[in-house]
């Protein structure tokens, strides 16, 4: 772990949705993608199934990488939209 900080990436171990997506989500996309959505939103980000189906099919990596999500607030970090991307690459691990 101090070297996987020092190489500036988070450890595969980290990269599962309870260690590391859950908390991106949560600072970033529930304030609109809670249960219910609000504000327009078109569905919840509230669940490990929520966010998978979002990176699967409803194009949340597209959606970040562009700056479209979030439309309010500061746009999520490279390593943050990195860290969905390897998450998703890992096959998504809880």
């Amino acid at each position: 772990p101090a070297d996987c900080r020092r190489q500036r990436q988070m450890c595969i171990r980290d990269r599962t949705y309870t260690g590391t997506i859950k908390a991106i989500i949560n600072g970033n996309c529930i304030g609109c993608h809670n249960s219910p959505p609000v504000n327009g939103a078109p569905m919840s980000l509230t669940t490990y199934q929520d966010v998978r189906s979002a990176v699967q099919s409803r194009g949340l990596i597209g959606a970040v990488e562009s700056g479209a999500m979030p439309p309010t607030g500061n746009d999520l970090t490279n390593a943050q939209v990195q860290a969905i991307k390897d998450w998703q690459a890992d096959g998504f691990p809880e």
